[in-house]
């Protein structure tokens, strides 16, 4: 990842894209290199510009946000995918984490969050607004008991840490409830993901509840 992060907006309102590019430029190592007012465009420009993050909202004409994340991510090394959601129209949340993106934000999100979430995902990882895990959960709670799998032999640390991300944790925060630094809990994070053969913690925290490892109500167990 280069010193700056390239950024391309996808969005059909150009009062949103505006207040991105706007809220984004605040930032001294964020640059937003493109924006695409429809879904086509956004997979175009992707190719062309070569971004690191491409933040896309979901309901676009021509080619919706879900479409065209899945177009973008089979490119050849392709850049990570944040999609933008609203609370009425994120029905597509698991079928994208399925086809790989990188976050899920609010429009609602504060710019706090957005940065966060930008560069976690240029980082290789993912971040979910805790507003979209709560929907997560809430989905999970609606599958039968008989979907729970078992897992794979995780020790006891690596399942606390699994535990504390289905809760919507960021690893900050699961070093201070684990009393362990941040590195240690990345480290886990990556031996954990490495067993459960899972690309990024969206996909983590969609395993967490359809193993039983952790279920709504009770978030699971730690310690």
């Amino acid at each position: 990842m280069s010193e700056t992060i390239g950024i391309l907006i996808a969005d059909d309102q150009a009062m949103i894209r505006a207040g991105l590019r706007l809220v984004i430029g605040t930032q001294p190592d964020l640059v937003v290199t493109g924006e695409a007012a429809d879904g086509q465009a956004a997979v175009e420009l992707a190719r062309r510009l070569r971004p690191d993050v491409v933040l896309l909202d979901i309901a676009m004409p021509r080619l919706d946000g879900l479409a065209a994340a899945r177009l973008i991510l089979a490119e050849p090394d392709p850049p990570s995918v944040i999609m933008l959601t609203t609370y009425d129209t994120d029905e597509n949340l698991d079928r994208a984490l399925r086809a790989g993106v990188r976050g899920f934000l609010l429009k609602v999100s504060p710019p706090e969050q957005l940065f966060a979430a930008i560069r976690t995902a240029a980082g290789g990882e993912a971040l979910l607004d805790p507003a979209v895990t709560r929907r997560v959960i809430e989905g999970y709670g609606r599958l039968p008991e008989e979907t729970s799998v078992p897992g794979p032999d995780l020790t006891p640390r690596e399942h606390d840490v699994l535990v504390l991300i289905a809760r919507g944790l960021s690893n900050a925060e699961i070093a201070a409830t684990l009393v362990i630094s941040e590195a240690t809990v990345s480290s886990h994070i990556n031996r954990l993901l490495a067993k459960l053969g899972l690309r990024d913690r969206a996909q983590a925290v969609r395993y967490a509840y359809e193993s039983g490892v952790v279920r709504p109500g009770d978030a699971g167990s730690v310690g």
